[in-house]
């Protein structure tokens, strides 16, 4: 266009100049503008969770009185469930990117500011703890609400029973099978905001987000702040409404004997942090540091000492830089 203005999707290149900038911009928020956003942000999250949870409520087995007694049968294909579940958690992403708000795992990608030394590390630690707390707070309180809310005992109990197998199942994985699992999470979710810094508008945005995120729904991964809601939805449920629990009990793997606070936050809580961060660190923010924002062997601003003006806007495949 003549007046130098494109509404054309940004390329990588200009989209990892964004992300740094979005970094810096993150980094200087105020402590309190910070804590602030990132409740709002753990709330969103724990409202796509809660969806999910509610869409899920049923749809793995239905009873059928086959004649000889009540038999139970598959209501949906496991990996449907799984994606019209995914679908709608992502709601939460999509509320935190065009509602704007501050997300731990995706301010994972501050490293891209930090590797080009315009944040320093005390900043950038600074803001993950600020909002890994918000988060924690946002999606705890939310979790309360929902279940003073009695939400639990709709669909005549069908949510509560989703929400405590959701929490039984997180709290029994293996610690480093929990961090493995966190790793590809975080990398789907940090591509899903990686691909919006290239959106020209809210659409562009909501339809970028979609499919890395039922993506890592659908297939089992695991989430640090969705998990801030999912497991103390099950825990209040246990702990604050005995008599539901004690009728459910006998249906859940153990009886739900594992599903207590000690097991969230240790078996959990800390191997879903720990796996989160190196998805959206290495496997994202580093990987398009190093493609596009990395001084060149010269010490100039060029990839692969090209210099900026001989520049494409891709790098092409025969790149080896």
């Amino acid at each position: 266009m003549s007046n130098g203005l494109s509404f054309d999707a940004l390329m990588p290149k200009d989209m990892a100049a964004k992300a740094e900038n979005a970094g810096i911009a993150k980094a200087q928020l105020g402590t309190y503008r910070m804590f602030a956003l990132a409740i709002l942000a753990g709330a969103f999250i724990a409202m796509g969770a809660n969806f999910a949870t509610t869409i899920w409520a049923g749809m793995g087995k239905i009873a059928v009185n086959s004649g000889d007694g009540i038999a139970f049968t598959t209501a949906v294909p496991y990996g449907l469930q799984r994606l019209i579940g995914g679908l709608a958690f992502a709601t939460g992403l999509i509320m935190v990117v065009v509602g704007g708000s501050e997300l731990f795992t995706g301010n994972c990608l501050i490293p891209i500011a930090w590797a080009s030394h315009k944040v320093t590390t005390k900043d950038m630690l600074r803001n993950w703890i600020i909002v890994y707390l918000g988060n924690f707070v946002g999606s705890v309180v939310t979790a309360y609400l929902v279940f003073l809310g009695k939400q639990h005992t709709f669909g005549a109990g069908a949510v509560g029973f989703m929400a405590l197998n959701i929490g039984v199942a997180k709290t029994s994985l293996d610690f480093f099978q929990c961090v493995f699992l966190a790793i590809l999470c975080n990398a789907l979710v940090c591509m899903a905001v990686w691909l919006c810094f290239s959106a020209r508008s809210n659409t562009d945005k909501i339809l970028s987000i979609l499919p890395p995120i039922s993506a890592f729904v659908a297939c089992g991964f695991e989430h640090c702040v969705a998990n801030m809601y999912f497991i103390p939805s099950a825990l209040f449920i246990k702990d604050f409404d005995p008599a539901f629990f004690a009728s459910v009990a006998s249906s859940l793997v153990d009886n739900g004997v594992i599903l207590t606070w000690g097991n969230f936050l240790w078996r959990n809580l800390l191997p879903a942090t720990i796996g989160n961060i190196i998805g959206g660190t290495l496997m994202v923010g580093g990987m398009y540091w190093f493609i596009y924002l990395r001084p060149s062997w010269t010490g100039r601003g060029s990839l692969g000492g090209v210099p900026e003006t001989q520049q494409a806007v891709e790098i092409t495949p025969t790149d080896r830089n």
